[in-house]
């Protein structure tokens, strides 16, 4: 199977290339620019992609790229902070310029290029997002794009097949990034394009297989996809060496519970243990408000019931996880740079040692779209499949403030009504996600003559396709107002329904 690495220098969206490249049915793997070089002799990759970084190739001590990659006499590209760093090594210049280019920019195609075959245009819409930039080429390189504020925008040295962008192609901003990287890895590398979701289901097999051997496992079913994915892929490649472990802790969604236990134990015939420990959860989080306070409550409580658990079944060697890759970008810094925490996920970040047990994470480095494929692919019903996301510390992170059982009965409601309307009206696949928020608000109302004081419901909807960027979902005001009826009728104790238009960024999907 042909390979493409994809060394990460920091860029927040260095994910979007590796998206780009598996949609173009090539596999890749990031890794950061620190482990490159190790990685690059392991992988044996048919091309190298460079990506952008938050760094200046100008100052002292910034990353750079391994020399064993620059020597290896494969195709690279390199984008942004890649490109510069490219020229810089390979024995051109970079500089900090005092004209910066952020945001859209029109690329003037210069030379005809295998980077830009295909795309029948003299201007190109590109995304800019550059202080730096190139000023002297190394030998053998020549322009093949230029932009207002960058004239090294495009460069390439067609003999050795090294090609620079100063924009970014892995964005949507770049209307035809997606076809630059396709002709990078399929014209220029020559990969096949034959990866597929059944390729990395075989893969995926084959290394669980060899990581837990005759081991047991545990697996932890929160009752979205992620979770529900690698269950059943578990199953499939060590069959009654997994034990799943259905945690409710009183924060799911109405009929969840019901639903989990009924396609998982009776559907696929998998080992289930059922544990009711909502009491336990709600006693915790009791007079709790803090948003991190309330997922660290849930991540260790949930811990302690699993390893009661754990122990009950006999014990495991491996616990799985549905951990996926905006996961562990949102969480952590990929490369130990400059990234900052934004919050905190239950699901990374490892176990307490005293549980003894090693993480089986299979679907780490795959995309939300990614999964819903390999569930498809496993033969999940695809009205479980197509699920929007739910968080793993459930209704918790959707009531800002105290949690208490009223509030959890209300919210519960309220996202049926709102989840039914979507469904009625077609809607539910286009959007990414969809929710209701109980808010810590009460405010004045009338109904039937009377004086209510009740809450404020905020509806939730994004369009997304990884989950690290997203949109507000446009929906019409009769939709809203027919939305905001149903929930005021039907559900006692909201009297206020409003909806949400933040996008991501500033927002996150949740509002905790």
């Amino acid at each position: 199977m042909d390979r493409i690495l994809i060394v990460d220098f920091g860029s927040q969206v260095t994910q979007l290339i590796a998206r780009r490249v598996r949609e173009s049915g090539v596999y890749c793997e990031i890794v950061p620019f620190n482990r490159a070089e190790k990685a690059f002799g392991e992988m044996n990759p048919k091309a190298v992609i460079l990506s952008g970084g938050p760094n200046s190739v100008a100052d002292i001590d910034t990353p750079r790229a391994p020399e064993n990659i620059l020597s290896s006499g494969l195709p690279i590209l390199g984008i942004c902070y890649g490109q510069q760093t490219l020229c810089a090594q390979l024995g051109g210049s970079v500089e900090q310029s005092d004209e910066r280019e952020f945001g859209r920019a029109m690329l003037e195609v210069k030379a005809g290029s295998p980077l830009f075959e295909g795309i029948d245009a003299d201007e190109i819409q590109v995304w800019m997002s550059h202080g730096d930039r190139v000023n002297n080429l190394p030998d053998g390189f020549s322009i093949i794009g230029t932009s207002e504020n960058a004239p090294y925008a495009a460069i390439a040295d067609e003999a050795r097949k090294i090609y620079g962008v100063q924009f970014h192609p892995e964005v949507v901003h770049t209307p035809d990034g997606a076809k630059m990287l396709q002709n990078f890895t399929h014209k220029i590398a020559g990969c096949k394009g034959d990866w597929s979701m059944a390729a990395f289901r075989d893969k995926a097999i084959a290394d669980i297989r060899a990581q837990v051997g005759e081991g047991r496992v545990i697996c932890g079913l929160s009752g979205g996809v992620d979770s529900s994915v690698v269950a059943v892929l578990l199953h499939e490649a060590i069959g009654e060496q997994l034990t799943c472990v259905y945690v409710d802790t009183g924060m799911m969604r109405a009929g969840e519970s019901e639903q989990v236990v009924g396609l998982f134990r009776d559907h696929f015939n998998i080992k289930l243990v059922h544990k009711d420990a909502s009491d336990l959860f709600l006693g915790k989080l009791d007079g709790v408000s803090d948003p991190e306070q309330k997922r660290k409550i849930i991540g260790g409580t949930f811990i302690d019931v699993f390893e009661e658990e754990a122990k009950a079944v006999g014990g495991a060697d491996f616990l799985a996880q549905g951990t996926l890759y905006p996961d562990v970008i949102e969480s952590v810094s990929f490369t130990g740079g400059p990234s900052v925490t934004i919050k905190s996920h239950h699901n990374v970040g490892g176990l307490p040692e005293r549980m003894n047990m090693k993480l089986v994470e299979p679907v780490r480095e795959l995309f939300k779209d990614e999964v819903r494929a390999l569930g498809q692919e496993l033969g999940l019903p695809e009205t479980f499949v197509g699920r929007h996301p739910f968080p793993g510390p459930g209704l918790a992170i959707r009531i800002p403030g105290e949690i208490t059982e009223e509030k959890l009965e209300i919210l519960r409601k309220a996202d049926t009504v709102y989840l039914d309307e979507i469904r009625t009206q077609g809607l539910y696949d286009e959007i990414w996600q969809a929710f209701a928020v109980l808010l810590p608000v009460r405010t004045v109302g009338v109904m039937g003559d009377s004086r209510t004081y009740d809450y404020v419901c905020a509806l939730r909807a994004v369009t997304s396709t990884d989950g690290m960027t997203a949109d507000y979902y446009p929906f019409s005001h009769d939709f809203l107002g027919r939305v905001s009826t149903r929930i005021i009728n039907e559900v006692r104790g909201i009297n206020r329904v409003v909806y949400d238009i933040t996008s991501k960024p500033p927002g996150t999907i949740e509002w905790e």
